[in-house]
């Protein structure tokens, strides 16, 4: 079974799937592929019970896949890229220091707070698990996921203003939340007692600092590369180019290749740059490639993230924490997004109730199933792995499909 064949099998699954929703059930498309998907495996699961054939060619095609590496290491730099691209940059320019507050800070209160309660209710459950665990835990189900956030956002009508911070925040968040995340697993494998704060630090800095360097060198050579030439297929191609090869970069100097193809994004999608550097046709075809690119990859991800219940180890004690786990998750975003808002409250206009918004609005989705796939057997995968997967599934339905409606509820307060 090569690569082809793999991918064909995805594209066919996605479209057909896609097909199904629009035609019936009419729901974001992110929401009503995953929905799909887990019917169709469940299905599967049934069948095998009178023929297994197409459960063992499913699982097989599961084995074939690195999710971890297919996300993070190659789909994420394009979907991050072309959501960047179409961000509200003047907005975002005017939000940047809550949205930085709320990628940075936020991320890791929320990361120690989860962390902290869930190695309690562990406890509780019997489950002794060690609490350098439960923040790799906390650091990988912190992070809100663009990919799922900028779908369902374009459909829930959320203010403007209020958007570009949930939007922002999602871009840059799992940029950090990704090196949060790796921090914690090198000192989870090499233990606390040989991990040396400086070390710490470095690795932070150099992914974090660095990545955000690369991005704006790639931003900028790819405008002046725009704007020497008018050419929109050559154009298209650069765009392409620049996340490719920066992508690559960032792999081989350990930068944050998430962080750097934002920053890119934000760079090169900004108005003046647009101006200045893209003619109107090739500032149409350029949206119009990344916006089918965006489409593609994210249809294949939730369908993927709906296959992926054939990882899963249902023990009723991880099934329990992991039903515990949601409101954990939600009620320590709530808290951690407390000080950001409550500081710039009054320097900019917030609107009412951004915390309810931004904790409802705040969804998991494919990068924290991805990191929980990434956890050794020590650090207790198959426990968090389940963990994770229900709080994403709940975030991406419950939250995805009600988030509109809590809008629409409190419309009269927001104001449009």
């Amino acid at each position: 079974m090569d690569a082809y064949f793999i991918a064909t099998i995805l594209i066919l699954l996605s479209a057909l799937f896609g097909y199904i929703n629009v035609r019936f059930l009419k729901m974001p498309n992110t929401i009503g592929l995953m929905i799909i998907t887990i019917i169709f495996t469940i299905s599967i699961l049934l069948l095998s019970y009178i023929d297994p054939t197409l459960l063992d060619l499913e699982k097989s095609i599961i084995s074939k896949i690195n999710f971890r590496t297919l996300l993070l290491d190659e789909m994420l730099s394009f979907l991050l890229f072309a959501g960047a691209l179409h961000t509200n940059f003047e907005q975002l320019k005017i939000q940047r220091w809550p949205v930085l507050m709320f990628s940075t800070l936020g991320v890791v209160t929320s990361t120690f707070l989860v962390g902290g309660a869930m190695f309690l209710i562990l406890q509780l459950l019997n489950l002794e698990i060690g609490f350098i665990y439960c923040l790799l835990f906390g650091a990988l189900i912190s992070p809100t996921d663009p990919i799922a956030v900028l779908g369902i956002l374009k459909k829930a009508k959320v203010p403007k203003k209020l958007e570009t911070k949930i939007v922002g925040e999602s871009l840059f968040n799992d940029g950090v939340g990704v090196v949060v995340f790796l921090t914690i697993y090198q000192i989870a494998k090499s233990g606390i007692a040989n991990t040396e704060t400086i070390d710490v630090f470095k690795l932070f800095g150099q992914e974090v600092i660095g990545g955000i360097g690369l991005g704006l060198v790639l931003g900028w050579l790819t405008y002046r590369l725009l704007k020497s030439i008018d050419d929109y297929d050559i154009e298209v191609i650069i765009t392409l180019a620049t996340v490719m090869g920066g992508t690559l970069l960032a792999h081989q100097f350990h930068l944050s290749a998430p962080l750097a193809m934002v920053t890119a994004g934000l760079v090169v999608g900004n108005d003046t740059v647009r101006d200045s550097a893209m003619s109107k046709r090739t500032e149409h075809y350029v949206d119009k490639f990344w916006e089918l690119i965006d489409i593609l990859l994210n249809a294949v991800l939730f369908v993927l993230i709906g296959m992926e219940m054939l990882v899963l180890v249902l023990e009723s004690k991880f099934i329990i924490a992991g039903l515990i786990a949601i409101p954990v998750v939600l009620i320590c975003r709530y808290i951690s997004l407390l000080l950001p808002i409550n500081f710039f409250k009054k320097k900019l206009d917030f609107v009412p109730n951004t915390n309810l918004i931004m904790t409802w609005g705040g969804l998991r989705g494919g990068i924290s199933i991805a990191l929980a796939l990434g956890l050794s057997v020590d650090m207790h995968r198959d426990l968090f792995l389940v963990i994770t997967y229900i709080v994403v599934v709940f975030s991406i339905i419950a939250q995805g499909l009600t988030v509109g409606k809590l809008v629409n509820k409190l419309k009269e307060k927001i104001g449009n």
